[in-house]
């Protein structure tokens, strides 16, 4: 029996991850599962998978969880004290699937136990890439990706020399706005931005995935993961998403990964490594598939490729500030304080602020250093709308 932990249980995710689980409970003993704000989804889930303890990042409901795990015996907890302890226990296998830089201390603590990390939190490594995969290394634990497209060029690399690999091609939807002129994206709403062509997501990764701030991530995590230089890592849009990604070798051969759009093919694979085992997809009938489309990204449309470029070329602590900024923009937009293109223009914003700043982006790539830039950014995101209204 696998001893498992879901950080982010409530996400789509994390919710995935849960079905997989359910489908053979035996296997599998749930030892932590953490959540934000639906205390009903995360306590019912605790209750069901005989969790050992429940954590909400939210400090002001750990009373509401209490209520709602009373009599079951499953301990609750809540803020990031307590995820992080939650991270401290012993297991085999964690799911990290906590949105944004907050997963970073519950995954690096994670990865001292020594245990397997399966990251679906892009995140972990734009911000401290360097510090996660040297962490793993020191405690002798491993990461595997979860993110689509990050799991089909690992799978592509099995019994691979990554010294062979000439390109790595990461494809997109191109999200809700792929197809709308240019010039109306300034009057995108919410609510448009937030429905997906081709994937059930959250709203805010949903909205990502609009704006490609999403793909902009994964662009810096598939140079973090696999070691590649960044005028190796391509990005093409793939309507259909059928292809997630694709890996060409220095023979010329390109090795392409594809399965219906469904998490559960990524997260089953990180769950069942090293082996394989039946999964509850769609399996792909290409003749009723008919055909498979690809197309360059439009910079001008999605400002955030370039951006994620020079991230990859400026380094040092680029990531956690292109996060931190990304995340508060698009606060920001769902409140309806700024315009959807406007996003881009905060990130770039805060970007060339902590250029011009002395030694801000140079400083040592530490948990501590990482935090403290990621308050300041999102400060300096908040400090950028505000000048430009005045």
């Amino acid at each position: 029996m696998r001893r498992v932990s879901i950080f982010g249980a409530t996400g789509s995710v994390g919710q995935n991850t849960i079905d997989l689980i359910d489908r053979n409970p035996a296997a599998y003993e749930v030892v932590a599962l953490t959540g934000g704000s639906n205390i009903e989804k995360l306590a019912d889930d605790a209750r069901r998978l005989k969790a050992d303890l429940a954590v909400t990042a939210y400090e002001n409901r750990l009373e509401d969880l209490r209520t709602a795990l009373s009599g079951s015996g499953v301990e609750a907890a809540a803020g990031q004290a307590a995820l992080t302890e939650a991270a401290a226990r012993p297991v085999d296998w964690v799911m990290s699937a906590i949105v944004g830089a907050a997963g970073l201390p519950p995954g690096l603590e994670a990865l001292k136990q020594g245990a397997t990390l399966a990251l679906a939190n892009k995140e972990t490594l734009v911000c401290a890439g360097p510090l996660v995969l040297e962490t793993a290394r020191k405690y002798n634990a491993r990461l595997l990706p979860v993110d689509s497209e990050h799991s089909a060029v690992f799978q592509a690399l099995v019994g691979e020399d990554i010294r062979s690999v000439e390109r790595i091609i990461i494809t997109a939807s191109g999200g809700a706005f792929r197809d709308w002129p240019l010039s109306e994206l300034a009057g995108a709403t919410v609510e448009q931005a937030s429905s997906h062509p081709n994937w059930n997501m959250g709203q805010r990764i949903t909205i990502d995935s609009a704006s490609m701030f999403n793909k902009a991530l994964e662009v810096i995590e598939t140079r973090e993961f696999f070691g590649v230089s960044p005028d190796q890592i391509e990005v093409v849009i793939h309507p259909e998403s059928i292809v997630h990604s694709l890996v060409g070798f220095n023979d010329g051969a390109v090795m392409a990964h594809m399965g219906a759009p469904d998490m559960r093919h990524a997260i089953g694979y990180a769950l069942h490594w090293p082996d394989r085992q039946d999964l509850p997809v769609d399996r792909l009938n290409l003749t009723k598939l008919g055909q498979l489309r690809f197309q360059d990204p439009d910079e001008a449309r999605f400002p955030a490729l370039r951006l994620a470029r020079n991230v990859m070329q400026r380094g040092g602590l680029s990531g956690a500030v292109f996060n931190a900024a990304k995340e508060r923009a698009l606060d920001l937009f769902i409140a309806h304080r700024i315009s959807f293109p406007e996003m881009a223009w905060i990130v770039e914003s805060v970007l060339d602020r902590f250029e011009s700043s002395d030694g801000l982006l140079d400083a040592s790539l530490t948990l501590d250093n990482v935090l403290q830039t990621d308050h300041l950014a999102r400060k300096w995101a908040e400090e950028a709308v505000m000048q430009k209204a005045g």
